[in-house]
C-alpha cells in the first residue's frame, strides 16, 4: 500500500512540477532506490544463535516422553514404529498441547545441550503431529503443506512454516538445516531428527534431554549404523543410507569420511568388514511411513 502511494506521488509530482532541478533530484532519488538491495532477513541460526552458558534452565519434555513410551514400539528388526492409529484417537491433542508449550520457551535462556534437546524434540513432535493430522497416509512425502516450488516437486511438509517461536515462523527444514546443523556442527543431528519413515534413524522411546544428550546421540548413531538401513553388505558391495550421500559434508566431506564415521560406531563384525572397504557401492532409502500397522 505504501509503495503504491509513493509511486502515485512521484507520478503526479513529475507531471505537475515546473522546477527542473527538483525533477532531476527526485529522479536521481528514485533511481537510487532501485539499486539499493533489499534488507536481508536474519537466518534461523542468527536468530536463535544465542545461548546461556551454565544455565540451569530445563525444558519439561515429560509429556513427549510419556507419548513416546505409549506409542513407539520396536519390531524384531530393531526398527521403531509408531502406532499412529491409537495415537491419533487417544492422545493427539496432548501432543498439540506439548508443542504449544515448546513454542513459548525462551530458547536463548538455555545452554547448548538443552537447546539441542529442545530443537530435536520439537522437530520430532511436530513431524508426528503433521502425520497425525493427515493420517492415514502411506508416506510423509504424500503430505503437502506448501512451501514453494521445491516442496511441490519433492513432496513432504518440510518447507512449510508450521511453527512459531517468538516472532519467528519456522519450517522443519529451518530447524534441521537452519539451526541444528549450522549451530551444533555435529553429524549426530541426523540420528536425532526423525522423518517418520522406515529408512530414517529410529524415533527413540524417550525424549532428548540436555543432561543425557551425548549418550542418547551416541546410542542413536550406533543403532542406525549397525542396522541394515544404515549400512549393509550385498556380497562384497557396501550399501549405505542415502543420508550419507545427501549430507556427505557432515560426515567428513567424502566417501572416505563416511567410511570413517561408520567405523566409529560399527559393532566389531561390521567394523571388520568395513576395514577392507575403500568405496561405497550404492545408496538407498525407504520413504514408507514408520507405521506399526505396516
Amino acid at each position: 500500500m505504501r509503495t503504491a502511494r509513493f509511486s502515485t506521488f512521484v507520478f503526479h509530482f513529475l507531471r505537475v512540477s515546473s522546477n527542473p532541478n527538483a525533477v532531476a533530484a527526485l529522479t536521481l532519488f528514485v533511481a537510487g532506490l532501485a539499486i539499493i538491495p533489499p534488507a536481508v532477513a536474519a537466518t534461523p541460526a542468527e536468530t536463535f544463535g544465542a545461548s546461556t552458558k551454565g544455565s540451569t534452565s530445563v525444558v519439561d519434555h515429560s509429556p513427549w516422553d510419556r507419548l513416546l513410551k505409549a506409542y513407539v514400539a520396536s519390531g524384531s528388526d530393531g526398527v521403531t514404529r509408531v502406532d499412529y492409529a491409537r495415537f491419533k484417537s487417544i492422545s493427539h491433542q496432548d501432543l498439540k498441547t506439548y508443542i504449544g508449550a515448546l513454542q513459548g520457551v525462551d530458547v536463548a535462556s538455555l545452554d547448548r545441550p538443552e537447546q539441542f534437546a529442545f530443537w530435536a524434540n520439537l522437530y520430532n513432535a511436530k513431524t508426528i503431529d503433521i502425520v497425525l493430522d493427515k493420517y492415514p497416509v502411506k508416506s510423509i512425502k504424500d503430505i503437502r503443506l506448501g512451501g514453494g516450488v521445491v516442496a511441490a516437486v519433492t513432496g513432504g511438509p518440510w518447507k512449510a512454516k508450521v511453527l512459531k517461536i517468538g516472532a519467528t515462523e519456522l519450517s522443519l527444514d529451518d530447524i534441521e538445516h537452519g539451526i541444528l546443523r549450522p549451530l551444533f556442527k555435529d553429524a549426530r543431528v541426523h540420528y536425532a531428527v526423525n522423518c517418520a519413515s522406515y529408512g530414517c534413524p529410529n524415533l527413540g522411546y524417550e525424549a532428548f534431554t540436555g543432561k543425557k544428550l551425548d549418550a542418547q546421540l551416541d546410542a542413536a548413531a550406533r543403532a542406525y549404523v549397525n542396522s541394515p538401513r544404515g549400512a549393509r553388505f550385498d556380497g562384497e558391495k557396501l550399501i549405505v543410507s542415502s543420508i550419507y550421500s545427501w549430507f556427505e559434508d557432515d560426515f567428513g566431506g567424502s566417501e572416505a569420511g563416511v567410511l570413517e564415521h561408520l567405523k566409529r560406531y560399527a559393532e566389531p563384525a561390521l567394523k571388520r568388514k568395513l576395514e577392507s572397504i575403500t568405496e561405497i557401492g550404492d545408496y538407498g532409502y525407504d520413504w514408507s511411513l514408520n507405521d506399526i500397522a505396516h
